[in-house]
């Protein structure tokens, strides 16, 4: 029996050395939230992160991501967020996991219609789902603290809103980007005006869109954005993406 306690306890303490406070320090993940949204004509789901003690905090920067349900599986997103904003590494953050399902017929994902620098898709974010998050969850309604990732089309549709919702976003997080589908974004990064934005670009460099990605870093050093420029082994999947989620995080949100 005391052998059995004893065993216990150091189980106990093993855990307090490798997780610290991260037991203590969880935040909330919601249910999925389905509404309409007017610009659409369609119905949106997704899952709203929020830091521990929200409710005593105002002006969060937040970041809302695309695919938001491979990011969640996937990608830990939500174990991640807990570790570096209880370590003290990142802001605490309010994450939107923006799933691009049809919420009625899962089998049916929007992210070919949505991502290719669609302006109905990007005013959704800019007109509805920005708005309301910052009503309903206190963020900061300023560019600099609101990011938004994806990764493949999702970068590419990262990208397009560095140009077609620069109102809203300040932060862009471009992860093997998929660009074939817009020949003309590069081109229009090199004409507009030069905003205040930051990127996190990456690639792996295995059939991961290497080349798209680095001609985009090309355009976007020859404008003088901040850039925060990652490659990896890996190819198209999550053993690229998964361990290139701190360093966008810290990009974007380190702490002060």
């Amino acid at each position: 029996m005391i052998l059995n306690r004893l065993f216990c306890c150091s189980i106990y303490l093993c855990s307090v050395c490798l997780f610290g406070s991260y037991a203590h320090a969880a935040g909330t993940l919601s249910d999925n939230i389905v509404n309409f949204s007017s610009i659409l004509g369609y119905k949106m789901q997704y899952r709203v992160y929020v830091p521990e003690n929200h409710g005593q905090s105002k002006d969060l920067p937040a970041i809302f991501l695309t695919d938001g349900q491979w990011f969640i599986k996937n990608g830990d997103m939500v174990g991640l967020l807990d570790r570096m904003i209880s370590r003290g590494s990142i802001k605490p953050v309010v994450a939107v996991f923006v799933d691009n399902r049809d919420p009625e017929n899962l089998k049916n994902n929007r992210r070919n219609q949505q991502f290719f620098c669609n302006e109905k898709y990007a005013d959704f974010f800019r007109a509805e789902l920005v708005p309301h998050i910052r009503e309903r969850y206190r963020t900061s309604v300023s560019t600099n603290d609101t990011a938004i990732a994806g990764m493949s089309f999702g970068g590419l549709n990262a990208a397009c809103f560095g140009l077609m919702a620069t109102d809203t976003f300040g932060q862009f997080g471009v992860m093997s980007p998929a660009m074939n589908p817009v020949p003309g974004l590069l081109p229009a990064y090199e004409k507009v005006e030069r905003l205040p934005l930051r990127f996190f670009l990456s690639h792996g460099k295995q059939r991961d869109n290497e080349r798209q990605a680095r001609k985009f870093r090309s355009v976007l050093a020859s404008r003088e954005y901040e850039i925060k420029y990652k490659t990896v082994e890996q190819g198209h999947n999550w053993r690229n993406w998964k361990p290139l989620l701190d360093d966008m995080l810290l990009f974007f949100f380190r702490s002060d």
